[in-house]
């Protein structure tokens, strides 16, 4: 009788052992899916970074008189340009993560503010090299939120594995390496429609 009860035990630690390794495993899987994603997010912001200079010197040339807004958008993107870090630290930490979003954000309003100034200029607008710039710049903000949403989409597949149970049990044994991961949220104030007025 001892000897089936040792049996049954043993089959089950055996059991629970492969449903802890296999719940890791997926874990770690999908935390690499969320990385790897996170790389894509920050190479899209990169590619922002890198087209910000650019335009701001075209932009400088036919507006020479509107420094509050070349010095805006140049310490936006130098105060982007700081937050960028580990790819593998901002998606756990979900301080880094806002403050990463937050230090974007400011970048957008800049750029913004920037393309209304040139609103001013249509010489400026009828430029080649301004309308190639802005091309790029467009395009760019597209990639950047569709790089956005898989993501999110990647941090929900993660985040709904790691609060399933026993998964959970598991997440939780492992400490910070598995915390949920945040998710990118639209700017505040993006619920207001904006006035047009003509």
């Amino acid at each position: 009788m001892g000897k089936w009860i040792a049996i049954i035990a043993l089959g089950i630690l055996v059991v629970i052992g492969f449903s802890c390794a296999g719940s890791y495993n997926s874990l770690v899987t999908l935390d690499q899916a969320v990385q790897s994603q996170w790389g894509q997010v920050e190479n899209a912001y990169q590619r922002r970074l890198d087209l910000v200079p650019n335009l701001v010197e075209t932009v400088k040339g036919a507006a020479a008189f509107e420094k509050d807004t070349f010095t805006a958008v140049t310490e936006a993107r130098a105060k982007a340009g700081q937050v960028m870090v580990d790819p593998s630290k901002v998606p756990n930490d979900p301080g880094a993560f806002q403050q990463f979003q937050s230090s974007q954000d400011q970048l957008s309003s800049a750029l913004s503010r920037l393309l209304v100034v040139v609103e001013k200029y249509p010489d400026l607008k009828a430029t080649q090299n301004f309308r190639d710039l802005q091309a790029q710049l467009e395009g760019t903000e597209n990639r950047i939120a569709v790089e956005r949403k898989r993501y999110n989409e990647a941090a929900q597949a993660f985040n709904t594995k790691r609060d399933s149970f026993p998964t959970v049990l598991v997440a939780s044994f492992f400490g910070s390496r598995f915390n949920e991961k945040s998710y990118f949220k639209a700017q505040a104030g993006a619920e207001t429609a904006p006035k047009v007025k003509f």
